[in-house]
């Protein structure tokens, strides 16, 4: 019997995220790939090709204008792929391109996108005022909504002029919209941190105490491996591959003093084992010690049928380290239980730069944070007020 002739197969064409088939040498694109649209669309095509000889019985239509959607989709099998680190896990950026689009869809995402301007963009924007988002926020998103665009238009799917005409909307300005304004970042209060520690488990207070000595960064302090602290001398030394500032082919350099390598030190007497190249600090090692001691507290006999009732796939098992999300929860938990404040891990980073800068002054302060302009220190590293209040009591 013979082989019948092949049919050309429903291909997916990764610069648009549209569904393409080509028939006759000429390119038919269907909508958006994967959704039931263009499998109708296919299978009407197919037959109608079929029917006429394995030959379209009118000329192939021009690629229609991808939609918003269609854009924002192609941006993000871009992000996808392009926000990871070298071990394959996304960063964090991902998260927020996915906030920063989500509006974008949800009002614009069947319009042309030669038809998304800087009215339309306006319109998102006032969408993420009225959901109370802050000034600062509003900006950010509204910028990866324009990079979106950029990226859009460099790989020839919207013309250059829809990301200019995007570009000519300015950002929100203090005290000239209705947009609130964020609260400025201040030091955790000693104090508080004290009272949070001991309703922490021993992973996350450690973290939080390691911050404290040696002003690293929260996502730092996350994805430290013991195995990358070069600790031959008496200060020891970590140079993160990844770290904020990374793409921009920056080096990063954290130094733990006596007092940060005694947390170390005693966290990892407390019981925990690391293989090579492992996290520091794992939820999924935390969730197994509060097993044990659970399983140690016990008085009762265990019965054969509790003895492992854990399920093969777990809807949301623990990962091998921490994220910055995850740490950040653990902290504001922990503050409610002590009755004071909330507060977040940034801000010990601050307290940090703080004392640094009133024992040491400012430089000291700028290179133990590793900011390379000493504006950017003054953010983090509160002016010793009491200080100046001295001063002005003598001589003003």
């Amino acid at each position: 019997m013979p082989r019948q002739p092949s049919v050309p197969k429903l291909c997916h064409h990764k610069a648009s995220g549209r569904a393409v088939v080509r028939l006759n040498s000429a390119d038919h694109y269907l909508g958006v790939f994967g959704t039931p649209e263009a499998k109708d669309a296919y299978d009407r095509l197919i037959a109608e090709w079929l029917a006429n000889g394995r030959k379209l019985a009118r000329p192939a239509a021009p690629p229609a204008l991808p939609t918003v959607d269609e854009v924002l989709l192609a941006f993000w099998h871009h992000a996808e792929r392009y926000y990871r680190l070298p071990s394959g896990e996304p960063t964090s950026e991902i998260v927020a391109v996915r906030k920063s689009l989500r509006p974008v869809h949800e009002l614009f995402g069947r319009v042309p996108a030669t038809e998304f301007g800087p009215k339309a963009l306006a319109a998102v924007r006032q969408q993420m005022i009225h959901a109370d988002l802050c000034r600062n926020v509003i900006n950010k998103r509204i910028d990866r909504v324009k990079r979106a665009f950029k990226w859009a238009t460099a790989e020839e799917l919207v013309p250059v002029s829809v990301y200019e005409a995007l570009r000519t909307l300015a950002g929100l300005k203090r005290d000239r919209t209705e947009a609130r304004e964020s609260k400025r970042v201040l030091p955790v209060n000693p104090e508080h941190l004290s009272a949070t520690l001991p309703h922490l488990d021993r992973h996350v207070s450690a973290m939080a105490t390691l911050q404290r000595f040696t002003g690293m960064r929260p996502g730092e302090v996350c994805a430290l491996k013991l195995a990358e602290v070069d600790r031959s001398g008496a200060v020891w030394v970590w140079r993160p591959d990844q770290h904020k500032t990374a793409w921009r082919d920056k080096d990063k350099v954290i130094l733990f003093g006596p007092n940060a390598q005694a947390v170390v030190t005693a966290f990892l007497q407390g019981g925990n084992t690391l293989d090579h190249g492992e996290y520091l600090f794992s939820p999924r090692a935390a969730r197994e010690e509060r097993y044990a001691a659970l399983r140690a507290a016990r008085k009762s006999k265990v019965p054969p049928s509790q003895v492992n009732r854990r399920t093969a796939r777990q809807k949301r098992a623990p990962g091998p380290r921490y994220w910055q999300t995850g740490y950040a929860h653990a902290i504001q938990r922990a503050a409610e239980r002590a009755g004071v404040p909330h507060w977040h891990p940034n801000q010990i980073r601050h307290l940090f730069g703080t004392e640094v800068r009133k024992a040491h002054g400012l430089e000291a302060a700028q290179v133990l944070l590793g900011h390379e302009r000493a504006d950017v220190t003054q953010v983090y590293a509160e002016r010793d007020l009491a200080l100046a209040m001295r001063i002005a009591a003598e001589i003003g």
